[in-house]
């Protein structure tokens, strides 16, 4: 088994809203989905969408399945089904200008899949912070 990937970073911004964005469909389309479906409850389904992403232009998704929900505190997921799981838990942490948001990424068993993963949630961190701290939109020029 590999190690976890974790990242964090400092957002400045309530972490009620941190948390507003990380657990609704229109959220995770803001900064780094379209067309996502998230069904807000224990065991429901979480159906990340990406059209036209990145330079190569992707269209993919992915199905997960949420785990917990602590408001404005945790939100746990299990995605990559089809890699056989792992298990996304975003946490906040309240500060006094914002909040610390860290993400960790456990159980991946292939490093190839490990390595992108790493990379991209360090880069999914950064689109949020953009989005939350100055309104920029996943795809869309300033």
């Amino acid at each position: 088994m590999l190690p976890a990937i974790k990242h964090s970073t400092f957002i400045k911004t309530p972490s009620e809203r941190v948390f507003e964005t990380l657990t609704s469909a229109e959220g995770w389309d803001a900064w780094f989905t379209k067309g996502t479906m998230l069904d807000l409850k224990p065991g429901g389904k979480f159906i990340l969408c990406w059209i036209d992403w990145g330079p190569s232009r992707a269209t993919t998704e992915d199905r997960a399945k949420v785990l917990e929900i602590v408001p404005n505190e945790k939100f746990s997921f299990v995605w990559n089904l089809h890699e056989g799981g792992t298990t996304v838990t975003f946490t906040l942490e309240p500060r006094e200008n914002g909040t610390v948001l860290q993400i960790t990424d456990d159980g991946y068993k292939s490093m190839d899949y490990f390595m992108e993963c790493a990379t991209g949630w360090g880069e999914a961190l950064t689109l949020l912070k953009f989005y939350l701290e100055h309104g920029i939109i996943y795809g869309t020029v300033p």
